[in-house]
């Protein structure tokens, strides 16, 4: 009897991105992406960019109270991020 091996399409997609080394710039990418969505409305407005270098979120923000006060909250962005995307892309942000 002919017997199939069926796999899921997203499976196979992210198997073939992982084997060529894709896959992480893509996480990279949905995460910078996430940071308006998790940060929340009001804190995008003042973010003018944000990139990721060596697993740190670098957000430059154009209010210097802003980013003082988001500095105590590092580590939430950091695991609501990461939850966000579904891995573990960044260890740290830094705020500037």
């Amino acid at each position: 009897m002919f017997r199939r091996d069926v796999q899921n399409i997203k499976d196979l997609i992210l198997r073939n991105l992982r084997q060529q080394g894709l896959e992480m710039p893509l996480l990279q990418k949905r995460l910078v992406e996430a940071w308006p969505v998790v940060a929340g409305e009001t804190i995008a407005r003042y973010t003018l960019n944000a990139y990721i270098i060596n697993q740190t979120l670098y957000v430059k923000l154009s209010a210097p109270a802003l980013r003082a006060d988001l500095s105590m909250r590092r580590q939430e962005f950091v695991s609501r991020l990461n939850e966000y995307v579904g891995n573990q892309v960044i260890a740290d942000v830094r705020f500037c």
